[in-house]
């Protein structure tokens, strides 16, 4: 059984989660970070609709750049 793909597979998971962890830690740092134009935040009287759509398409940009960078 060769496990050396899932174990790679782990690695980038591990990679990743750590990741998030740094960007939630300097979250409040970067105060235009989920305040950008285009983000979308309803507030009813019963619920709060909050969705980063901006902060997701400019974290999507960044990162397809620097795998596009690391890519063999």
């Amino acid at each position: 059984m060769n496990l050396g793909g899932f174990g790679k597979v782990l690695i980038i998971a591990r990679g990743l989660l750590v990741l998030t962890g740094l960007i939630f830690l300097v979250k409040d740092k970067i105060p235009w970070v989920g305040r950008l134009p285009g983000d979308v935040y309803l507030k009813g009287n019963t619920f709060t609709l909050y969705f980063p759509l901006t902060t997701c398409i400019i974290i999507s940009i960044v990162l397809t750049v620097l795998f596009a960078l690391f890519r063999k």
